[in-house]
């Protein structure tokens, strides 16, 4: 299977004194279709894999590419396109704008997009969250709405612009067991059902026995991956 994203010798020093190396050398291919979940214990470099992955932060040394492109020559413009055309971000907390509908948060990475007119935006996010049962709130604000809701949501806004990879950062970690579950029957649809990559920080053992691929780092490296 031909990888979505691969990291060839990934590293991410934090230029202080004494310097921190939070990964160190990763080689990992993340595939279409798979589930994959990132595990091992605090301060292991769990999350900071994951940000370099998305785009977030830039590697040290190493690099990732995309689609088989080297994304290490992109500038931050080009990086901040490519994340909004190809990337859905779903984090611990739901970072939902409180004064906006479920609709109107949906909306904003399509706006921000800007391919489709308002009716079809609209149509577009209203899509979304009816796929992830959530019609029914599309007009209440997040106050208005349980957790596990806002999360569903959360996710809706990931998804807003049908990117090909997920990536999420503990995503359960504020949720009960039964919404916990919800959310990873959501992941593995949208792996197994719509081909998309997920990648998924946790320290939740049923998220990561519901994966494909376990990916345990130590010390900012790979464990092993099985």
């Amino acid at each position: 299977m031909t990888a979505l994203m691969s990291a060839r010798g990934l590293t991410r020093t934090l230029a202080i004194e004494p310097p921190v190396t939070l990964v160190r050398d990763i080689d990992l291919d993340v595939s279409p279709g798979r589930f994959h979940a990132v595990i091992g214990p605090s301060g292991c470099g769990k999350s900071s894999l994951l940000y370099l992955l998305g785009l977030l932060d830039r590697p040290t040394s190493g690099n990732v590419e995309y689609r088989g492109a080297d994304t290490n020559s992109l500038d931050g413009d080009e990086r901040a396109q490519l994340r909004l055309e190809q990337f859905g971000f779903v984090f611990q907390f739901h970072f939902l704008l409180p004064e906006f509908t479920a609709l109107e948060n949906v909306v904003m990475p399509i706006r921000r997009l800007g391919r489709l007119s308002g009716s079809e935006m609209a149509e577009r996010a209203l899509n979304v969250l009816d796929s992830l049962d959530l019609a029914d709130q599309a007009g209440k604000t997040p106050d208005r709405m349980s957790g596990g809701e806002r999360q569903r949501v959360a996710i809706a806004r990931a998804l807003a612009n049908d990117p090909a990879l997920i990536l999420g950062d503990e995503p359960t970690g504020n949720l009960d067991s039964e919404n916990s579950a919800r959310v990873v029957k959501i992941f593995q649809r949208l792996a197994h059902e719509q081909g998309r990559a997920v990648v998924c920080v946790t320290h939740d053992p049923s998220v990561a026995a519901a994966a494909d691929v376990r990916i345990h780092m130590l010390d900012g490296a790979i464990e092993r991956i099985e």
